[in-house]
């Protein structure tokens, strides 16, 4: 069995394992896919935890209380060799919801007694038979959103509860063609590589003839809430790349920590990919004083010599503290 395959297989023997307890909201102390030093990112206010145990008590089992019967609809999953360290090291990506009845508060965000959709993607690296590092991306101002209480001005794009993948075969189990997943890593990679060319210039909008060497004219954008979601290039130039160029100063960009491909579907995610300056305006809010971190997650799908679909998570809620304003702050004093 190749690395993929064999990451691949301990991750969805885990992943089959930890969904039961979190569907029960009742986890046992013996998670044998797990490294005694597990390493976990996630998202404000969790951050950086270290070791299973901390995870658990700390971000799902209080989780699994306020979502009560969670589970995971899963639309995408893939495994590759790291791009960033020369192919040293194999992580898969899961993206998809996380679906619960929203029965009790959780970090301020009230409960609605409805069915609620909890957006997320999941990067776990695999090492010598163990989960040794995980990220976990989530909408969190998705879910303040779906429970009445969106703390930001109205966004440029549209919000909803994003679908998987049009051709609806994001979930890889099966072994896929080597040079398929070369290819969308190379795609990927071309993006970059553009963008990164004009990414120093902050009052020039990028040309769409740029995006189209890459994109699909009728690409679909699937952005953060807070952003929304975009359809053909014109259309997500106008409601995010040009808001995100014209409005941001002082760009520095970071790399990533994972990025990887198989098949149709790669990824990547940064700690932090990118640090900016809100020159007033981006997110529909005023000026900054001081540049704040970025932390950013995007899935993509191929078709053929395009990206067709992008699926994109940041970490909004951690870039607006660093500017001062703590969203599940505000709300638990607006609430009590």
């Amino acid at each position: 069995m190749d690395q993929i395959a064999h990451a691949k297989r301990i991750v969805r023997d885990h992943t089959v394992m930890f969904d039961a307890a979190l569907k029960q909201g009742q986890f046992s102390n013996r998670w044998d896919a797990i490294s005694s030093d597990f390493h976990w990112r996630s998202m404000h206010p969790f951050y950086e935890k270290k070791g299973i145990e901390a995870v658990v008590s700390e971000f799902w089992g209080p989780l699994s209380q306020s979502l009560r019967h969670l589970h995971r609809r899963e639309d995408v999953f893939f495994a590759g060799e790291n791009d960033v360290d020369g192919g040293s090291s194999v992580w898969t990506c899961s993206m998809g919801h996380f679906v619960g009845l929203f029965d009790a508060d959780w970090h301020a965000i009230p409960k609605t007694g409805r069915i609620a959709h909890l957006r997320y993607a999941e990067f776990m690296k695999v090492e010598e038979g163990r989960i040794v590092e995980s990220a976990l991306f989530f909408d969190l101002i998705g879910l303040m959103h779906e429970a009445g209480v969106y703390p930001l001005p109205p966004m440029t794009g549209s919000y909803f509860i994003y679908p998987g993948p049009a051709t609806h075969d994001g979930l890889l189990l099966a072994p896929q063609n080597e040079s398929a997943g070369q290819e969308t890593l190379a795609l990927i990679n071309q993006m970059i590589e553009d963008l990164s060319g004009i990414n120093h210039l902050t009052d020039e909008k990028c040309p769409p003839e740029l995006l189209a060497r890459t994109w699909r004219e009728d690409m679909v954008w699937y952005g953060p809430c807070g952003i929304g979601a975009s359809y053909t290039i014109e259309r997500y130039q106008k409601q995010h790349q040009y808001p995100f160029r014209m409005n941001l100063d002082d760009k520095t960009y970071h790399g990533h920590i994972a990025r990887f491909a198989e098949g149709n579907y790669g990824g990547f995610f940064g700690w932090a990919n990118l640090s900016n300056r809100n020159m007033g305006g981006f997110l529909g809010l005023p000026e900054a004083a001081t540049s704040s971190e970025m932390r950013v997650v995007d899935v993509y799908r191929r078709d053929g010599n395009k990206l067709a679909e992008n699926w994109v998570i940041i970490d909004i809620p951690y870039y607006l503290k660093q500017q001062g304003l703590d969203v599940l702050t505000r709300l638990q004093e607006v609430r009590s």
